[in-house]
């Protein structure tokens, strides 16, 4: 692949990262990931944000701006973003118009800058603003900011440079996102902890003004094959016309929690399982449990009785004990938990032997079991209020008391909690009920 790393001439920060980055190439080292590419070094006399078709000059693969960052409210902070011009072009490049972004680039250099950031400094994704916008090969900007103190500071720039130079790009899930301040906060945590990477990212403030075109423009410009939402950051009604835009558009929204469980789930395997949801249950709401292998994804069944009784004695503990495992359970308004599962082929047998293990063990802790070949029985003892009534006892405190196993005094007799105690019974056949014990 062929890279160029670019900074001008005018800029400290970038002065900065490109002497450290020289400084570390020139030392005895073990050949970091970039150095496996052919590595070109660019200098130039203007601002980087007014380089439009600079890459007309270079027939390069990639473009690393290596740049200061400038705020308004100057922290000290390490930064990553694609260019482009959501609305107006109020800071180089063209209106209205992104450059190719580099997802999978920005997503390894963002991390590396966590790794390497100074103690001082933050580190975060920028959402898409200013030029270059007119470029044909995908760019990142790195950066060190926000004021003349950090442009200059060597440890900052050593720890930029080592980020870039230690870049090695995974296999990433390439996204668009929207809504956030101008640091991203929610879009940086996902890609420092998920596989989700991010192209182009809408602030709050420019969403108002999308429209198809531009939402098109941000997914091809991503390589994007979904979007993420900062649900919490944008007014309802914004929310709303957006969901529909990205409908429209054929881009699926995916949430932040299914990025954190789908591990090395392939795109196309978690889409498949979705679209089993979709057509088993139709409104149906998917939840992933534990971290996905890749994999082919089936359904499996839990017996109804098992899980409605394990549900019934603790579902955090069964919803805790799912999480182990890569499984996709499915709610329902009127179910918080069916008994259809999806899991993978390769370890259904697996996954199927801890969800039955899980609710056995649940159910003989907490309830009143016994086990004969392949039935486990329950047996509950609950207060009958009924009961209580036929007996004399007044609702009211009294009913509480015989509730907590008190004996009570009504009208001169003793009320003993036995005598006011349904007694039931539940039989579930388990094949194999052994092997889950």
């Amino acid at each position: 692949m062929k890279i160029a790393l670019v900074s001008s001439l005018r800029d400290p920060g970038g002065c900065t990262i490109h002497d450290a980055l020289l400084s570390l190439l020139a030392e005895p080292h073990e050949a970091y990931p970039l150095e496996r590419h052919d590595l070109s070094h660019h200098r130039v006399k203007e601002r980087l944000i007014y380089q439009d078709h600079i890459d007309r000059e270079m027939e390069r693969d990639l473009i690393i701006f290596l740049s200061r960052h400038s705020s308004v409210n100057p922290v000290p902070v390490l930064t990553v973003h694609v260019t482009g011009n959501i609305s107006s072009a109020d800071f180089g490049g063209r209106e209205r118009s992104l450059s190719p972004a580099a997802p999978a680039w920005m997503h390894a250099i963002l991390r590396g800058l966590s790794k390497n950031a100074p103690p001082s400094f933050r580190v975060a994704y920028e959402v898409t603003h200013h030029g270059p916008t007119e470029l044909s090969t995908p760019s990142l900007f790195a950066e060190v900011g926000s004021t003349e103190r950090e442009w200059r500071d060597k440890a900052a720039g050593l720890a930029v440079a080592r980020s870039v130079l230690s870049a090695d790009p995974a296999d990433c899930i390439p996204l668009i996102g929207f809504g956030g301040t101008h640091y991203a906060a929610r879009q940086t945590h996902i890609a420092l902890t998920t596989r989700g990477a991010f192209g182009h990212i809408a602030h709050s403030r420019e969403v108002p003004s999308l429209d198809p075109g531009m939402i098109r423009q941000m997914r091809e410009k991503s390589g994007a094959v979904a979007a993420y939402i900062d649900r919490k950051s944008l007014p309802s009604g914004e929310l709303a016309t957006l969901q529909e835009m990205l409908a429209r558009e054929g881009i699926p929204v995916v949430p932040e929690d299914h990025l954190a469980h789908i591990g090395n789930l392939s795109w196309d395997s978690y889409r498949e399982i979705l679209s089993l949801v979709k057509d088993l249950f139709p409104g149906g709401r998917v939840v992933l449990c534990g971290d996905w292998p890749d994999g082919t994804p089936v359904v499996i069944d839990l017996c109804p009785d098992l899980l409605e009784e394990t549900l019934r004695c603790s579902t955090a503990e069964f919803m805790k004990g799912a999480d182990l495992v890569p499984v996709a359970r499915i709610s329902t308004p009127a179910s918080p938990i069916l008994p259809r599962f999806i899991t993978l082929r390769e370890q259904r047998d697996e996954v199927l032997h801890h969800l039955i293990s899980l609710c056995v063990n649940i159910l003989r802790r907490g309830e009143s079991t016994s086990i004969e070949k392949d039935c486990l029985t329950i047996r509950r003892r609950t207060f009958d209020p009924k009961k209580a009534q036929d007996l004399g006892v007044p609702r009211g405190p009294l009913f509480g008391r015989l509730m907590k196993g008190e004996t009570v005094l009504v009208g001169g007799r003793e009320i003993t909690p036995d005598m006011v105690t349904a007694k039931t019974e539940r039989r579930i056949h388990i094949p194999g009920l052994e092997k889950f014990v």
